[in-house]
């Protein structure tokens, strides 16, 4: 059969629903939940990582396993400096069908739908969508992806000159649509969606909070660079009110041992000082790193003792 019509954007906007924005991620079961003119409707590839539905001229979905820290995936994807994702052809023949698919979304310029692994047991994908295809390098076999909000905010841009401008708001566009969910996800999985520090289990309140900020070149978008932080610990570790020793104890700034407040300060920051950490990932893969640990609570130890001074 040939694509129906409006199939793709009500999948995109079912999607959306479904994750709060693309905030959430989905187990493979619920993403086979979509239905279309009240029929079942597969979205998402189970043995390639390009859904190219039988009739459909252009792919409609692709995907990213999940792989955990130091693991490679079989296809490694990867951001340029020019801020457009790489996505590599399925197999060496430009001409497999799902490949045709892809150019042939490239030059039609319609959406895709991008699944990316963020755990396992079961798994579950970040929906990141609508992603477009602007590109193909066909010496490195792989497809060149952005990932706007929609058509419109593309249209501008000569992909084939890639200025500065244009650079640096894909980069910015690649950060805020792809890493930051994924990294979310990510975290908060191996955290088993509780606080590290107070062990608080509400999602909606809980966020990924890097060790090493991501603009600092240690500042990796790895599980192994991240702490699931209620919103609380998560501003006052970034604002240096809080700190992580390297063995995991929690440190409050010395001056804030000292005021008198509300219960909030009490229970949420003084009565913390010198307790290990709540909640650390049961897989020591997933585990803070040390080097980042001990980089994070030296910049906390500079910015306690200039408040001191």
């Amino acid at each position: 059969m040939a694509e129906p019509a409006g199939l793709r954007e009500a999948a995109i906007s079912w999607l959306q629903m479904r994750t709060d924005g693309g905030r959430d991620p989905l187990t493979r079961e619920e993403i086979q939940d979509f239905q279309f003119d009240g029929k079942q409707f597969k979205l998402q590839s189970t043995q390639q990582g390009i859904r190219k539905p039988k009739g459909f001229s252009s792919a409609l979905s692709i995907q990213t396993v999940f792989r955990g820290p130091g693991q490679k995936r079989p296809y490694e994807d990867a951001i340029g400096d020019d801020g457009l994702i790489r996505y590599m052809w399925r197999g060496d023949d430009p001409f497999f069908s799902e490949n045709i698919g892809l150019r042939n979304a490239m030059e039609t310029q319609v959406p895709i739908i991008w699944f990316w692994g963020v755990g396992m047991q079961p798994a579950r994908f970040q929906v990141i969508a609508p992603t477009y295809v602007v590109g193909e390098e066909p010496r490195e076999k792989r497809f060149l992806l952005t990932t706007p909000e929609d058509a419109s905010d593309i249209s501008g841009i000569d992909f084939s000159t890639q200025e500065f401008v244009a650079k640096r708001y894909l980069r910015r566009m690649a950060k805020v649509r792809v890493h930051q969910p994924v990294f979310r996800s990510t975290v908060l999985a191996a955290y088993e969606n509780r606080c590290s520090v107070c062990n608080l289990a509400h999602p909606p309140l809980l966020d990924a909070a890097h060790i090493v900020n991501d603009s600092d070149e240690k500042g990796v978008p790895s599980v192994v660079n991240g702490l699931a932080m209620c919103k609380i610990h998560h501003a006052a570790f970034d604002k240096f009110f809080l700190g992580v020793r390297p063995d995991y104890t929690v440190e409050i700034r010395h001056d804030l041992l000292k005021e008198i407040d509300g219960p909030m300060l009490r229970h949420g920051l003084q009565e913390l000082h010198g307790m290990n950490l709540m909640t650390v990932p049961k897989h020591r893969r997933d585990r803070p790193q040390h080097e980042l640990l001990k980089y994070k609570y030296e910049q906390f130890k500079n910015a306690t003792a200039a408040d001191i001074a």
